[in-house]
């Protein structure tokens, strides 16, 4: 008998002296060098993959941060020209109200006639940037486009109105795309 334990026996009687190492023993084909190169093969392939991998990933990256870039880039322009087409609409009203001041005594119904051109070149103005003028004069009393100051009795009212409905308009509101700017302000005929 040996010094050397059984499973070392056992070993040593298993190990091919031409592939000390035992590459490619365990499944059976003892292939030895070809094995290895279709090894060095298979990870120089997988290397490529993932430098592939890494390379398209550092370009969607830097792809989301130029995308967040211009999104930032563009809300910073509308928040500072946003304003642009509407301030342009209002140039005109401004020369008009220069040369009604430029004029020498205008009388009465010169300037009337002027100041009504200058409230038209207004409404159209209000008009292109979707600024909606709220008269509610006789319709029902609605309180998310109306602001009631105070309510009158229906009797003695002329034309009539009825019940909940806005009686008087002290100054009118403004939509802006459907949102309230200013609300009505308005009384309202009791009920």
């Amino acid at each position: 008998m040996s010094s050397a334990p059984e499973w070392a026996e056992e070993r040593s009687e298993a190990v091919d002296p031409s592939n000390p190492e035992g590459v490619g023993a365990a499944d059976g084909s003892g292939g030895g060098v070809s094995s290895l190169q279709g090894g060095a093969g298979a990870a120089a392939e997988l290397e490529q993959k993932l430098a592939e991998l890494q390379d398209r990933y550092l370009r969607t990256v830097a792809e989301v941060e130029n995308v967040r870039r211009r999104a930032r880039d563009e809300v910073e322009r509308a928040r500072k020209f946003g304003i642009e087409a509407f301030a342009e609409s209002l140039l005109p009203v401004k020369d008009s109200l220069e040369l009604a001041l430029a004029a020498d005594a205008p009388d009465i119904e010169n300037m009337k006639e002027g100041v009504g051109a200058t409230l038209q070149l207004l409404g159209s103005a209000f008009e292109k940037n979707r600024l909606v003028e709220i008269d509610p004069a006789g319709e029902k009393f609605d309180p998310n486009l109306h602001q009631a100051i105070s309510t009158v009795p229906a009797a003695g009212l002329q034309p009539p109105v009825a019940p909940g409905h806005v009686a008087h308009v002290l100054q009118k509101g403004y939509l802006i795309a459907d949102r309230v700017l200013r609300p009505a302000l308005v009384t309202v005929v009791q009920d």
